[in-house]
């Protein structure tokens, strides 16, 4: 049978226009498959931007759909349904993700960062505590300590608490004596509460040692020994709380000027008193002032001449509310109005106010309620801040 080239060379151009073809609607597959992709993605990432989160979803889910294998979108699909309190789906999300084959060890990481946070929000406290310690030696280790840290907290782990702290400042990431000095205070107030005060103590002196300026272990340990029936060693361990934070003879006075009193310490305490006073003009200073003077055998300025001092240098309506309270009134049939009044007007001016959230309470909070962050109440009122 005889080769006939020019069958070939007639073929060649057929065969070239279609390739030609073929490859062109190849691409033009490829385009519209990229398109669509992109489209869906921008259109879910205009519905964040405007926060329509329900129709930012349906757009990540369908291009989740178009393309199954888009790890991003399901990071962002995950983050989404946490945000808007669905931890089933956004476990579900993440846990997809971590059972691929073909993800890399970096965003297996990131995925387990993400089902631990998700357990986290959800309160599913063993989980999360279980998916953080995994990422022990991963570029999220920090994170996973910090949000461990959190964890152990909220459960009231304190010696866990302790122990990841430690790893976190001798890590670099700041300093957690505070912190630390707090979880042994929490530890000997459990044992306090279960009748093991004796076993407190060690505990309360561990704290003053590792936060020497922190107010709290001495509060605690002046607590103790009044309750001992050693008022002369609270007295003095107040005295070192206020030269040891100063910042903090708002919470302290109270307590010292009640010890002084049940010690017969009045004299030294009020001239003590009455020398922080006058560096800082606290009310709370100035109450345990007035306490320890109507106590007194000598001549003093009454109550109301104290606070009259107070308003000739702060403009105080909870100090013109305690001097009009003993003030005689022309007419003195309305004064309980007028007081009461007073009272009610002062209520809120009387509270502390979180500096990281703002959430005020009657009382003074050593770490936050609201948002559970440490030392964040000032130790003063909100009228003096």
């Amino acid at each position: 049978m005889d080769f006939d080239i020019t069958l070939i060379l007639m073929g060649l151009p057929v065969a070239f226009v279609l390739g030609w073809l073929a490859s062109r609607m190849d691409l033009r597959q490829l385009r519209m498959e990229n398109r669509q992709a992109p489209k869906a993605y921008f259109k879910g990432l205009n519905f964040l931007l405007n926060e329509q989160q329900d129709q930012a979803i349906d757009a990540f889910i369908e291009a989740v759909q178009s393309d199954p294998d888009t790890s991003e979108l399901h990071f962002a699909l995950g983050n989404l349904f946490r945000r808007r309190g669905e931890y089933e789906r956004a476990v579900r999300v993440h846990e997809h993700l971590l059972s691929r084959g073909d993800l890399s060890e970096d965003d297996r990481h990131r995925a387990q960062h993400a089902l631990a946070l998700d357990y986290l929000k959800a309160g599913l406290l063993d989980r999360a505590e279980d998916a953080l310690l995994k990422l022990e030696g991963t570029r999220f280790e920090a994170q996973a300590r910090l949000a461990l840290l959190a964890n152990y907290e909220r459960s009231r782990d304190w010696e866990h608490a302790a122990l990841v702290a430690q790893k976190l400042e001798s890590s670099g990431q700041g300093s957690f004596k505070g912190r630390l000095a707090h979880y042994l205070c929490e530890q000997a107030a459990t044992l306090v509460s279960a009748g093991h005060t004796t076993d407190a103590t060690p505990l309360l002196e561990e704290a003053m040692a590792t936060a020497p300026d922190a107010p709290r272990p001495r509060m605690d340990l002046a607590q103790l020994q009044a309750r001992a029936g050693h008022a002369g060693q609270a007295c003095n361990t107040l005295t070192e709380a206020m030269h040891a934070a100063p910042s903090a003879v708002g919470l302290i006075a109270p307590l010292l000027a009640q010890q002084a009193m049940a010690a017969h310490q009045e004299p030294q305490v009020l001239a003590l008193l009455q020398e922080v006073y006058a560096q800082g003009r606290s009310l709370d200073v100035l109450d345990a002032i007035v306490a320890l003077e109507a106590v007194g055998t000598q001549a003093a300025p009454t109550a109301r001449e104290w606070y009259a001092r107070h308003l000739e240098n702060e403009p105080s309506l909870v100090a013109a509310a305690k001097w009009i309270a003993g003030e005689k009134l022309e007419h003195e049939a309305f004064h309980p109005h007028v007081q009461r009044a007073l009272d009610h007007a002062v209520k809120p001016l009387t509270r502390y106010r979180c500096a990281a959230c703002g959430f005020e309470a009657k009382q003074h909070f050593w770490q936050c309620p609201g948002c559970q962050a440490w030392d964040s109440y000032p130790a003063r009122r909100v009228e003096e801040l």
